[in-house]
């Protein structure tokens, strides 16, 4: 990567990630820096706290959701605004710009009542429309600022991978990331995507848990991605307005506040289980959506008491499972009464989500005859969810033929090693205890 022509920014001499910080700003949240946490500035921040000088000057859009916010909940669009910089436009991803649509929704193109500034609805933009966005908004620098949770299959690297290529196809367009920590560490985890299970899920190669930010895995789209597309364009400029003080540690950790990326992602426990039991959307099973616990409470009519004894008796490190009953009010078994299991997890540092999904995959398909995985009927040519989801048909045809919860985990090992490697260029903090 080119550095003198594509900046790692860390805001206006604010200098590396370890760096001494100095007091509070005044709207700082209240005791941050105080107490175990240490102070983590989000990109976000660091900009603000020093007048936006990546941005002053410039045309600019945003790309955001509600997660993209300063210390005091301020949200970055409105702070901008109030700050004197100009926002041409804003772009909702899925869910939205104010975040009030379900997975696989949006909010519509509208005008924001606050600042007056047009927000375009932007899920499931390609390379051209964003690009078409971008000449008709006049923007000259685009920003990135969205709180990922760290998993291929949650959707919104894969509006930043879009986003970049049309930027690059419009030509001089800078693109800024305003970087977040990965709130589920720097643990790599699960199978490499094989190009030919490619899709809104999961466009390029990178692994399943792949324990970088959105500004890392930005300089590695760049570098990597963008000169293999058929345009063959990298960006004209990028930088990266880094984090403050993240050395790969947890969310909970760093002192933040959490805000919710998505409707179903509620906590920051929620997002250490995703990586893994985000594939029971793929069957037959109820992931939780449409309880309180997304993605922690899993089961079907036909779950009894059996499947958390099973469960328990493996000794996953972290977790235990609590056999629970539930009533979904959307999606899957809706207004059904479900069997299953809640994870609970115990000791974050220790949970391994996409293996514990395994044992749980594995012991419903050796207890219950109803378990099944699920094939998508609404495309033009069916495919099974869990192969788009895991990004290869290893797992499921695993699954199918019996094959042991060790069997599966260990397929990974290669992937996991030669994703380590391949991502270690791009790393833009300490690669963490994980």
């Amino acid at each position: 990567m080119n550095i003198s022509r594509r900046n790692l920014v860390a805001a206006a001499g604010l200098g590396a990630v370890a760096a001494p910080l100095g007091p509070l700003p005044a709207h700082a949240a209240p005791g941050r820096g105080k107490g175990p946490h240490q102070r983590v500035l989000t990109g976000a921040q660091a900009e603000a706290d020093a007048g936006w000088p990546t941005l002053k000057g410039h045309r600019v859009g945003v790309i955001s959701n509600p997660t993209g916010v300063v210390e005091d909940l301020t949200h970055i669009v409105d702070r901008m605004h109030a700050d004197g910089v100009d926002v041409a436009a804003v772009f909702g991803p899925e869910h939205g710009f104010r975040g009030t649509a379900q997975a696989g929704g949006s909010e519509g193109s509208t005008k924001d009542p606050r600042t007056g500034i047009t927000v375009h609805d932007a899920y499931g933009a390609d390379d051209k429309k964003f690009a078409e966005l971008f000449a008709t908004s006049k923007v000259d620098t685009v920003v990135f600022d969205i709180q990922d949770v760290g998993v291929r299959f949650y959707t919104y690297i894969w509006t930043m991978y879009q986003a970049m290529r049309g930027a690059a196809q419009v030509g001089g367009i800078r693109f800024v990331v305003l970087d977040r920590p990965n709130p589920i560490g720097r643990a790599a985890r699960g199978p490499l995507l094989d190009m030919a299970y490619s899709s809104g899920v999961g466009l390029r190669s990178i692994l399943m848990q792949h324990g970088m930010t959105v500004g890392e895995l930005a300089t590695m789209f760049d570098a990597e991605y963008l000169p293999q597309e058929k345009e063959a364009k990298r960006l004209a400029e990028l930088e990266v307005v880094k984090v403050r003080g993240w050395k790969g540690e947890l969310f909970d950790e760093t002192g933040l506040q959490w805000v919710m990326p998505s409707p179903n992602m509620p906590t920051p426990t929620t997002a250490l289980v995703y990586p893994g039991t985000g594939l029971f959307e793929a069957t037959n099973m109820s992931e939780g959506r449409g309880t309180t616990r997304p993605f922690e409470l899993v089961g079907a009519p036909w779950v009894d008491h059996r499947w958390a004894e099973r469960l328990n008796a493996h000794g996953l490190p972290g977790v235990l499972f609590r056999e629970a009953y539930f009533t979904p009010t959307i999606s899957k078994n809706a207004e059904k009464v479900n069997g299953g299991v809640q994870v609970h997890v115990t000791d974050p540092s220790r949970i391994h989500a996409p293996e514990l999904a395994v044992h749980m995959f594995c012991d419903a398909r050796d207890l219950y005859e109803d378990f099944d995985t699920r094939v998508i009927t609404w495309d033009k040519y069916p495919w099974e969810w869990l192969d788009k989801l895991t990004g290869t048909a290893r797992m499921r045809e695993q699954l199918t033929s019996g094959a042991p919860a060790q069997q599966i985990v260990a397929a990974w090992a290669d992937d996991e090693k030669a994703w380590q490697k391949r991502r270690r260029p791009h790393l833009l903090y300490p690669a963490g205890r994980r």
